[in-house]
């Protein structure tokens, strides 16, 4: 029987970004340097198939740091930690290595500058987010105002509107950010920006990507997970860009291969904390059931690469 043709538009850039691949050798280098177990706070990036796989070797994800031993390993995941949890493990004695990306520990940086400044900052971001918390808390509770809507930015009240500055999540979407932001411009002429644009590289590539294939593509799949902000953005970032047949899965056996019925062009993305294995994964299943051709669509090349912390790297 012939299996019906399938076009895939292939995303370029996908996948780990320089940050992931950094957190994840962070990971591998600390177990092979102190052996197993090496407890990691959070998820070291949000997907679970590399969860598990470091599981597998020995690394345990725990929420808290109240749950591991005394002289354990810990690691703090990519995302990022408010300063009371290094402040802890200094004062347990735990040997830490810290796994937060640079475009991260940048935002931090960002905030640490303004608060000395004496400024009132706005971090645009999605509330309950690891990357959120940790930066709100690398200050004084109050410093940091929240903002993740327009509708945020059209009403947030501050001290003194001559003297605010504002900082963004590294994962958010460019377009709504911009949105946001220009609210922010409208209101507070005199608002201090980033002196470059805290939204990642990785993250405008991909989305990038994605609008460069939306619109021919009569379905798209992201993969990745369902709490990865990046991944989420890709989604969104999908549908408004003409295709509103797009879906997020994690692996290849969450297709709903019914929905696929009558699809010829299939655009294939996935986000930031993703392997290109899973990738690979879909691919392969669309093979069993279609003629595949596949066209990889570029927005732009990534050569980034972040060195490991001092004391991993040997």
């Amino acid at each position: 029987m012939n299996k019906p043709p399938l076009q895939i538009l292939l995303a370029s850039p996908r996948g780990f970004c320089a940050g992931v691949d950094r957190a994840i050798q962070i990971v591998e280098k600390a177990l092979e340097i102190h052996g197993a177990p090496v407890y990691v706070r959070h998820e070291i990036v949000h997907n679970r198939f590399v969860v598990e796989d470091l599981e597998s070797r020995g690394a345990v994800f725990v929420d808290e740091l109240d749950e591991i031993p005394d002289d354990a390993v810990v690691i703090f995941s990519a995302h990022g930690v408010p300063k009371s949890v290094p402040a802890e493990a200094r004062h347990r004695e735990l040997t830490y290595h810290d796994a937060t990306c640079p475009l991260v520990s940048k935002v931090h940086s960002e905030a640490g500058h303004h608060h000395a400044a004496g400024r009132q900052i706005i971090l645009i971001g999605h509330a309950g987010h690891p990357e959120v918390i940790g930066t709100m808390g690398q200050l004084p509770e109050g410093i940091i105002l929240l903002v993740e809507t327009v509708e945020d930015a059209e009403s947030v009240e501050v001290k003194d509107p001559n003297n605010i500055a504002f900082i963004t999540q590294t994962t958010l979407s460019v377009d709504e950010t911009s949105d946001i932001i220009s609210a922010l411009r409208r209101r507070f002429p005199k608002v201090i920006a980033p002196s470059s644009e805290d939204i990642c590289y990785a993250t405008t590539n991909r989305q990038s990507a994605v609008k460069q294939i939306a619109e021919a593509c009569d379905a798209l799949l992201v993969i990745g997970a369902p709490n990865s902000s990046n991944s989420l953005r890709l989604r969104e970032t999908a549908q408004h860009h003409g295709c509103p047949h797009t879906t997020l899965v994690q692996r290849a056996h969450d297709i709903d291969w019914e929905a696929f019925k009558g699809v010829e062009t299939l655009g294939i993305t996935a986000g930031a904390s993703a392997p290109e294995i899973l990738v690979d994964e879909v691919i392969n299943a669309c093979r069993e059931r279609f003629e595949v051709a596949i066209e990889e669509v570029s927005a732009a090349h990534e050569d980034v690469s972040f060195k490991l912390p001092r004391a991993l790297d040997a």
